[in-house]
């Protein structure tokens, strides 16, 4: 898998790493806290987006859910704006409920994205990076494989 890394941020994050590989990407944004950054190489757009793994409810027999936002303003931590669901870890619809439009640039990029990837493909002009933090359960990343990957080794474990 190759790897770019940059430095951490001031809050604490671990080294911010580039995701390669389609199939270890799709792990780590199905791992229940994941925040990922799409850029296109060719233009330098970029969106961030915030992947969190819904909490099952009493008796639902369901397959869980994963809710997508989208970050719209300057706070990291807190603005985001829900864009959509996926739905037994593959596919991906946008929501009812969503206040960005399903043509919005945000909504467009994850759809063509998350498309490619469940197809096991990564497109030579789309960089796709993690924060320095495990897309489980949050914690900063320390180890080479453990940045490589975006998940911790105790939760690697358990995604497995």
């Amino acid at each position: 898998m190759a790897m770019s890394l940059s430095s951490a941020s001031a809050d604490d994050a671990g080294p911010r790493a580039e995701l390669a590989d389609p199939a270890p990407t799709v792990r780590f944004m199905l791992a229940g806290k994941a925040h990922v950054t799409f850029q296109s190489r060719k233009t330098g757009i970029r969106f961030t987006y915030r992947i969190t793994l819904a909490e099952p409810r009493p008796g639902d027999v369901r397959s869980r859910l994963h809710f997508v936002a989208v970050l719209t303003g300057p706070d990291n931590g807190g603005s985001y704006e829900y864009l959509g669901t996926i739905y037994d870890r593959r596919a991906y619809a946008h929501g009812r409920k969503s206040r960005i439009g399903r043509e919005a640039p945000s909504a467009v990029a994850f759809m063509w994205v998350w498309s490619r990837l469940t197809a096991g493909a990564m497109h030579p002009e789309l960089a796709v990076y993690h924060e320095g933090r495990c897309g489980r359960c949050g914690r900063r990343l320390t180890t080479p494989q453990s940045i490589e990957t975006g998940l911790g080794p105790v939760c690697a474990e358990k995604q497995s």
